[in-house]
């Protein structure tokens, strides 16, 4: 499967199917992943509380489970469940452990290490699949969804959560020395992920049905929070605008650089950390795919 390199950006969450660099870039991952799950808490929550289950589950799957925001918010959703967690960073999966025996839910939580692109593991026959911004790094979805389909128990839910690039947190006229800097950010980053992230605003409501599954339901969720922000929001920005950095770094115009990193200085007047106008605007959307 093809990724970006080590040190580029990677959407939200696509942490869960193929090796990629490990130590400090598996660090800054689990950072923004944290952060993510803190700050969007509300609308993950939301997530699971609209999706169509018949029955409470008892067995649920987290596909490229990162350090758990979907883990532990399905397990808050359904108290009776247990959860088997994957994904291929033994760092992501060690961190959700530590998270499970802190809060007193290790017996319903299983770790399981694999590259999904190189092998499918025995995952058992859940009643519900979650895949969160992950299905669009795999190296051939269809062939992953038809490895779903034949893991879920008949009438099983699987919910596919994708999400529409990085969030945005300027206002179009900011920076005052570069307007429109972060639209121009996300318009390289886009042109990177591209190149190596092919799958990236594929058709999943196509593509579900092709393997099989009736999609019962689609809902997009619109994230439109702040000004003012908490701090967690100002870290959630410092964050994802360095990953981006990282991922636009070669094709962003020297002036815009340098824009950037004075954004990213957390010790300039000009840091995003100072700034009172801050917004957190991203979309995540979910479809809802029945076994029949």
């Amino acid at each position: 499967m093809t990724h970006a390199s080590p040190h580029a950006a990677h959407d939200h969450g696509a942490h869960a199917v193929h090796q990629d660099g490990q130590g400090h870039d598996d660090d800054s991952q689990a950072e923004i992943l944290d952060l993510d799950a803190e700050v969007l808490a509300e609308h993950i929550a939301s997530i699971t509380a609209w999706l169509p289950v018949n029955a409470s589950p008892r067995h649920i799957v987290d596909l490229g489970c990162g350090t758990g925001t979907g883990t532990f918010t399905l397990l808050q959703r359904f108290p009776t469940a247990e959860v088997t967690a994957v994904d291929t960073s033994a760092g992501h999966l060690r961190r959700l452990l530590e998270k499970a025996e802190a809060e007193g839910l290790a017996d319903r939580v299983r770790t399981v290490r694999a590259d999904l692109d190189a092998h499918w593991p025995d995952l058992g026959t859940p009643d519900l699949v979650w895949a969160s911004a992950s299905m669009h790094h795999m190296a051939d979805p269809d062939r992953t969804l038809r490895h779903v389909h034949e893991t879920l128990a008949p009438g099983g839910l699987f919910a596919v959560v994708e999400l529409a690039g990085f969030p945005r947190f300027l206002p179009p006229h900011a920076p005052a020395n570069r307007p429109g800097l972060e639209d121009r950010c996300h318009a390289a980053l886009d042109r990177h992920h591209a190149e190596h992230v092919s799958h990236r605003g594929a058709d999943w409501g196509s593509k579900l049905t092709d393997a099989g599954f009736t999609v019962e339901d689609e809902r997009t969720i619109t994230v439109n929070m702040g000004p003012p922000h908490t701090d967690a929001i100002g870290r959630y920005a410092l964050t994802s605008l360095r990953l981006i950095r990282g991922g636009a770094a070669r094709t962003l115009t020297a002036e815009d650089a340098a824009a950037l990193d004075q954004l990213l200085d957390t010790d300039s007047p000009h840091s995003i950390l100072r700034r009172d106008d801050v917004t957190v605007r991203t979309e995540r959307t979910v479809w809802a795919a029945r076994r029949r």
